[in-house]
This record gives C-alpha cells, structure tokens and sequence, in this order.
C-alpha cells in the first residue's frame, strides 16, 4: 500500500505544480503587460522591477487558483489511470476508497498547509507594498506612504483617528476623538491639531468639541485626554482582511474592529482562514468517491465534468457564505465552515452509495 501511495502521491503532484504554475505564470505574464508602464515607472524606470512585482504578486495570484488546482490535478490523475485500467485493478485488488483516502491524505494535508501559508504569510507580506504602489487591482487601495499616514487607534470605546504619526505613535496631527458610551454610541467628537503622550495622558492642542446633542461646538486651546491608545496596526494598513495574517485579524477583533468594520467581520476572515487548511482534504473527499461511481471507465468524461461542476458549486457557495458572514447574516464559525462542512457530507453520501467502508 506504501508503493501505491508514493506512485499516486508522485502523480497527483506533478500534475499540480504544473498546473498551479501554469496558470500563475498566464495571469500573471497579463498582468505585467498590461501594467508594465506603470510598474517600471513606480521602480525609478529599472526593468527589475518588473521581478520584484511578479514575486510580489505571484503568491495572491496562486492563492486564487490553488483549490481549482487541486481538484483538476486529482481528477486528471484519476481520469488517466481509471483510462490505463490501472484504477480498475486497484479497486479489484480490495483497495477501498477509505483506503485510498487516506494513502492521499499526507499530501492533501501538506497542500492545506501550503495553502494557509500562502494567504496568511506570503500575501499580507506583499500587501503593502502592492498597495503603496498602487498598479492595477491595487489602485483603488494606494496609501499614503511615510510621515502622513493615516493611523487608527482605540482607547477603551473611543475611536481615535490621526492623519499623520510619528515613528513611535507619541505624537499625532489633525485628531479626531470619537467619544463612546458603554454601548458604543457616539456621545462627542473631539478634533485637535495636535495630540502629545505625556505619560498616560495625552496633551490635545487647538481643540474642537462637538456634542451629540447638536450645541454650539465649543473650542479651547489645550484639553487632556487620558485614556491609553492602542494602534490599529504598526505601519500602514487599511484594514483589508483578506490581506491580513490572523495574528492582525484576531487584534482588530480584540479591538472592535478600530471603527473600520464591525468585529464579526475580521471573526468571518479568521474562520475562513482556518478553513484553508482543509483545502486539498475537501478535494480529495470529493474526487475520490466520483472516481469510485464511475469506475467501470466508461464515464471518464462525466467524472470530469460532474468533478468540475461540484468544485465551481463549492467556489460559488464559499463566496456567498462569505458575504453573508460580513453582512452579520451568518455568525463568523459558519460563514467559515459551512462550505467545506456541507460538500463533504455531499462527497461522503457519494461514497456511502456506492461502497460500504
């Protein structure tokens, strides 16, 4: 059973690093060339550039195309030896899809690895920069880069936001207070030139109060504000979740989301980050049990199509889950979990109807 393992294992990973790399490279290789301008601008006019974009950009593209990749490698592999009649004697050698199952299962869990890797490390890496510059899907996410940038921060239930910064957060300009109650509803808005850490305390300089209850805004020349601001995040960042590791999306939960999304959002993000370790087990679970319904050899066609038409259902289903989860229709654990839970009870019911384990 070892050698059927390591021969399928060498099958299937062949297939998918070569067609993993293939469709980065093409949508990539677009990408370049439709933004090259652009890219060797940004870098000072030096075509090297244009490599440390791809590097930059290559492990999103991947992460967009790993589940697809997956599932087209496993069912290619089990489409050529189920042709080659090697599948047939697999079955007939009292091989069952539990076994098979889990001869696959190392590597299916590596690639889930792989995959969290990817969108929890390789990603948020390239983030800001891709943001900084600004190039393609990123322009509508250009920050401003350096002294000026925007920061957020949170201070019990207040929200505070500062257009500019010092290195070590000490010293703020142009702040806006936005004073909370126990239940989270604005009661003033205090906005200052200037804002200076004395200790625990902060000096506001040039200050203006606005009250909820529409007076007459009031103005003073210095106020102190106590209160211990913890920043949304150390360099820029605008919150995006999906460009966030879960080390950042657990301190935006931990701190109500800074007032730049509500909390359950981030919660959405982490769950559905989490659930990317099961990336390649939810394919094999179900490639396998479609290649056991059509293993007579007869349908090969079919169990590619009906193995295609059930990952773009997952894909489909994924994404809606996911919105629900943002908008708050669904709690974070099942916008995250749902998919993966529902289709493997899809692909375990496939296997149940046509093999008793």
């Amino acid at each position: 059973m070892t050698t059927l393992a390591v021969l399928l294992s060498k099958l299937f990973l062949s297939r998918f690093f070569l067609i993993l790399s293939g469709v980065t490279i093409f949508v990539l290789s677009l990408d370049i060339v439709t933004y090259a301008d652009d890219i060797i601008l940004v870098n000072d006019g030096k075509l090297s550039g244009i490599w440390y974009y791809a590097m930059l950009r290559a492990p999103g593209i991947a992460s967009q195309f790993i589940l697809i990749s997956i599932l087209i490698a496993l069912l290619l592999m089990l489409t050529e030896i189920s042709r080659n009649s090697e599948l047939v004697a697999i079955w007939g050698a009292g091989v069952s899809q539990y076994r098979l199952l889990m001869a696959l299962m190392p590597v299916a869990v590596g690639l889930g690895i792989f995959h969290f890797a990817l969108v929890d490390r390789a990603v948020p890496m390239a983030a800001p920069v891709l943001n900084q510059w600004a190039i393609g899907d990123y322009s509508s996410k250009k920050l401003s880069v350096g002294s000026k940038d925007p920061i957020w921060m949170r201070s019990g239930k207040d929200i505070i936001r500062a257009v500019s910064t010092n290195v070590s957060t000490t010293k703020l300009s142009q702040v806006t207070v936005f004073r909370r109650d126990r239940d989270g509803i604005l009661q003033e808005q205090i906005m200052a030139d200037t804002a200076e850490q004395r200790g625990q305390r902060w000096l506001l300089t040039n200050v203006t109060i606005y009250s909820r209850e529409n007076l007459p805004p009031t103005q003073v020349d210095q106020m102190i504000y106590t209160g211990l601001m913890r920043p949304a995040a150390t360099g820029p960042r605008k919150g995006d979740p999906e460009e966030m590791s879960i080390a950042d999306l657990l301190y935006f939960v931990d701190n109500s989301g800074f007032g730049l999304r509500p909390a359950h959002v981030y919660s959405t993000w982490i769950q559905k980050r989490l659930a990317s370790l099961t990336t390649g087990i939810l394919m094999l679970f179900i490639a396998i049990p479609l290649a056991h319904r059509f293993r007579r050899g007869g349908g090969l066609g079919m169990l590619f199509a009906v193995g295609i038409g059930m990952g773009f259902g997952y894909f489909i289903f994924d994404g809606i889950t996911l919105t629900m989860g943002e908008l708050g229709i669904l709690p974070p654990w099942a916008a995250g979990w749902m998919p993966p839970l529902i289709f493997t009870g899809i692909a375990g019911s496939i296997a149940i109807n046509y093999e008793t384990l």
